[in-house]
C-alpha cells in the first residue's frame, strides 16, 4: 500500500485562492478571496492545503481580534473549500482539520469557528408544507427526511470525536450563516438540466399566478448595474423598516458589488423589477460555479398587487438556469413550522417555489485555548444579551 504524502496548509496569494476556486464545481461566495473586501473588520488571510507541490483545498480565513489582546478567533465562513464527499475527506477529516488549526494556532488564534458546506438531511417542499399544516409538528426535526447524507453523518461524527463544538442556537440560524437553506434543484437526479417549464410545474399554484400577473401588469425585470445599488439600497431600506429587521449601509453593497464584480464576470448581478417606471423590486444574485444565491431583497409596499418580487425571482432562477447552475439557494429558513411563528411565513414564500429544504451541519467551533475561548465565548453572549 502506497503512503500518501502527508498534508500541509500554508498561506497562499489571493490569485492562486481564486484559481482553484474557479476550478471547481462550485464553492461558497463566502469562500471566495474577495469577500474579505467586503468585511473590513476582520482580518484576512487565503490558505491551502498542499500534497507535496499539489494544491488540493483552500480557505478564506477572517480573523477577529480580542479586545486588547493579539490573539483571534479564525473563522471560516461556509468552509473550508474540499472535496467533502471524496472519500479521503470521510474517512479521515483529522488529517485535513490538525495542519489547519497548527497554522492557525500560529497565526494568533485562540480558536476556529468553520462551517462545512456539507448537507445532512433534506425535505421536499410537500413535507414543508404539510408539516406546516399539521398543528402535531412543530419544527423540521420532527418531519421525518426525505434523504439523510451520508457525507453529512460521517463529517458530524468525526467532528466530535476530533473535539469540535455545534454552535447552532434555537431556531436554526447559528451565531453565522444559517444551517437550514431553501433551494430549488436545477438538475433531475441524473444531472441533467431541467427545463424552465419543469421548475415552474414544482410551483405552487400562487407563485405560477402571481408570475403570470406581473407579465399581464407590464412589469419589466433588468439587470441593473452600479449606478443603480442607491435605488435598491433606498428600497431595501424601506423593505427592512415594513418588516422590522436592520439594514445595512449603501457603502456595504457598494464594496461587496465591486469586489465581486472584479474578481469574475457574473459573480454579482443587480436585479431591477419596475411597473410604469416605478422600483417594485431589486434583489442581488451571486453565481459561483454551478451554484446560484438570491442573496439580498427589496419591495415595495405599494403596487405589491403587481407581483415584482415573483417576476425577479423568476428572471433570476430562468438567468442561473441559462448559466448552467445546477441549484438556485434562496438562502436560509429557521427551522420551524409552527403556524404562529413570525418566522413561518417567509418560509412558506420559498416553499412556493417547488424546491427543498436542507440542513448542513452547521458552524463547529474548535478551542485552541480553553481559558480565552472562554472568555471570548463570554463576550460575545453579553454583546447579544
Amino acid at each position: 500500500m502506497t503512503t500518501q504524502t502527508p498534508l500541509t496548509v500554508r498561506a497562499i496569494t489571493t490569485a492562486e485562492h481564486a484559481a482553484y476556486v474557479a476550478a471547481q464545481p462550485s464553492a461558497s461566495f463566502l469562500q471566495t478571496p474577495g469577500w474579505a473586501q467586503v468585511k473590513p473588520e476582520w482580518r484576512a488571510e487565503s490558505i491551502g492545503w498542499h500534497r507535496g507541490d499539489t494544491l488540493v483545498g483552500v480557505a478564506l480565513v477572517l480573523y477577529r481580534q480580542l479586545p486588547r489582546l493579539k490573539r483571534y478567533l479564525a473563522y471560516l465562513p461556509e468552509g473550508p473549500v474540499l472535496d467533502w464527499s471524496g472519500p479521503e475527506v470521510m474517512q479521515d477529516l483529522g488529517s485535513w482539520l490538525a495542519p489547519m488549526t497548527t497554522h492557525l494556532s500560529s497565526r494568533g488564534a485562540f480558536g476556529v469557528r468553520m462551517g462545512p458546506p456539507v448537507v445532512t438531511r433534506r425535505w421536499s417542499a410537500a413535507q414543508v408544507k404539510d408539516g406546516i399544516a399539521d398543528e402535531g409538528v412543530r419544527r423540521l426535526s420532527d418531519v421525518p427526511p426525505l434523504e439523510r447524507s451520508q457525507a453529512g453523518a460521517a463529517v458530524v461524527a468525526q467532528l466530535h470525536e476530533l473535539g469540535w463544538r455545534p454552535q447552532a442556537v434555537e431556531g436554526g440560524f447559528a451565531a453565522g450563516q444559517p444551517q437550514y437553506n431553501f433551494v430549488i434543484p436545477l438538475t433531475h437526479d441524473d444531472g441533467t438540466p431541467r427545463t424552465e417549464d419543469e421548475v415552474l410545474a414544482g410551483m405552487n399554484q400562487l407563485w405560477r399566478r402571481n408570475i403570470k400577473k406581473a407579465t399581464k401588469q407590464g412589469v419589466v425585470v433588468e439587470k441593473g448595474g452600479r449606478e443603480d445599488l442607491k435605488a435598491f439600497h433606498d428600497l431595501y431600506v424601506h423593505t427592512a423598516e415594513r418588516d422590522h429587521f436592520t439594514p445595512r449601509g449603501l457603502r456595504y453593497f457598494e464594496t461587496m458589488y465591486d469586489a465581486l464584480s472584479a474578481e469574475a464576470d457574473g459573480r454579482i448581478t443587480l436585479w431591477t423589477a419596475r411597473h410604469e417606471g416605478d422600483l417594485v423590486a431589486s434583489t442581488i444574485a451571486i453565481g459561483v460555479g454551478t451554484h446560484a444565491w438570491y442573496s439580498y431583497g427589496a419591495s415595495s409596499t405599494e403596487k405589491r398587487d403587481v407581483r415584482g418580487s415573483n417576476a425577479v425571482q423568476w428572471a433570476m432562477i430562468s438567468d442561473a438556469m441559462a448559466a448552467g447552475a445546477e441549484v438556485y439557494d434562496l438562502r436560509g429558513i429557521t427551522d420551524t413550522l409552527d403556524a404562529d411563528d413570525s418566522h413561518v411565513g417567509l418560509i412558506q414564500f420559498k416553499v412556493g417555489t417547488g424546491g427543498e429544504a436542507v440542513e448542513y451541519v452547521g458552524e463547529w467551533d474548535l478551542p485552541l485555548n480553553k481559558p480565552l475561548y472562554k472568555a471570548f465565548d463570554l463576550y460575545m453572549k453579553r454583546r447579544s444579551g
